[in-house]
């Protein structure tokens, strides 16, 4: 009994330790430019500003306007300022990313639709300069 108690925490943290994140998956996926599998996850409709260029679009409207944007901006790094986990049903996250042409700040909202984390809006802004 006393093995069960002390094998039963270390179960439970791998199995939960491979639920992937749904904002470090997106994250991930935006540091590679991997717009297609990206937009796997996309809701039906996405709220999509693209440096002020805002409106919303279906998910396939909005794959095309993210794949020109990222074949003009190749992803560096992507770092991770801030995130929302605490909501069952929401995502937030705010990230800066680095492209061979500059610098932007990025955040994304996922809503927990069915069991699944669809992304609908999605933001990418010119960094300000600190």
């Amino acid at each position: 009994m006393r093995l069960l108690g002390l094998l039963l925490p270390m179960l439970l943290s791998f199995v939960f330790a491979n639920v992937e994140d749904p904002i470090d998956k997106t994250a991930e996926l935006i540091k590679l430019g991997d717009i297609h599998e990206l937009a796997k996850s996309f809701a039906s409709t996405i709220e999509l500003n693209v440096i002020g260029d805002e409106n919303i679009y279906s998910s396939a409207q909005a794959e095309l306007i993210l794949t020109n944007f990222f074949k003009n901006n190749q992803p560096k790094s992507v770092k991770i300022l801030h995130r929302i986990s605490s909501n069952p049903n929401y995502r937030f996250a705010v990230l800066i990313l680095t492209t061979v042409n500059g610098v932007y700040r990025t955040s994304f909202s996922l809503k927990n639709i069915n069991g699944q984390f669809e992304l609908n809006e999605l933001h990418i802004e010119t960094e300000k300069t600190k």
